[in-house]
């Protein structure tokens, strides 16, 4: 059974008093404001951090060092809403760059807002992970081996299957081309090529049903 973390972690309590004294008040102050923002904030310590998270959404993070503090909230919404009101900074970990005393944070106004405009974003569904997934970009369409193409060029039925192949394996058969080094060891593997594709087989066919 899953219990649930303690709105107030003491492991972040610990963390706190392990830091730079500069760290300590700064770190106490982000943290109050988190609970007052969204009183059903949760915390926990992550990577060595502690982590708000709402839902167990990750709302935001702070870190405490040597010589500044970090804080950064979450989400592309939330970073679109920092970069326009000028706050964000790639100046260290985090959204609001190297912190070395209260000064350095947002209003205490501004800041709770942002808590609020984090959360608003995980309670109306729009943001339903921690992270976000990039869309990897397809690879480009493969460049065929002249010596590929001009057998296929012979072979209407191989040309036909090769055609209606995914990119990856027309990509798998042209690149075992090229990589012959020697020409008669190329002419063979293009031999091979055709005879296999007029099969209707792709270029590791051996092992696809092991």
């Amino acid at each position: 059974m899953k219990t649930t973390a303690p709105a107030w972690n003491p492991k972040v309590d610990a963390y706190i008093a392990k830091a730079q004294p500069f760290a300590q008040p700064i770190l106490t102050h982000v943290r109050e404001l988190a609970h007052k923002a969204c009183p059903d904030v949760e915390e926990e310590i992550k990577w060595g951090m502690p982590f708000f998270l709402l839902r167990g959404i990750i709302l935001a993070n702070m870190a405490g060092f040597k010589q500044h503090c970090s804080f950064g909230f979450w989400g592309p919404g939330m970073q679109e809403i920092l970069g326009q009101d000028g706050v964000k900074s790639k100046e260290a970990m985090g959204s609001l760059g190297r912190i070395t005393s209260l000064k350095d944070l947002p209003a205490d106004k501004a800041l709770l807002g942002y808590y609020r405009q984090a959360a608003g974003f995980v309670a109306s569904g729009e943001r339903t992970s921690s992270f976000t997934r990039g869309t990897k970009a397809a690879k480009p369409e493969p460049d065929v081996p002249m010596e590929l193409s001009s057998a296929l060029k012979k072979n209407k039925g191989a040309a036909k299957v090769f055609a209606e192949f995914s990119p990856t394996s027309r990509r798998e058969y042209s690149e075992w081309i090229v990589e012959a080094k020697r020409p008669e060891t190329k002419e063979k593997r293009v031999a091979k090529a055709v005879e296999w594709i007029a099969e209707g087989k792709q270029r590791n066919w051996k092992y696809q049903n092991c």
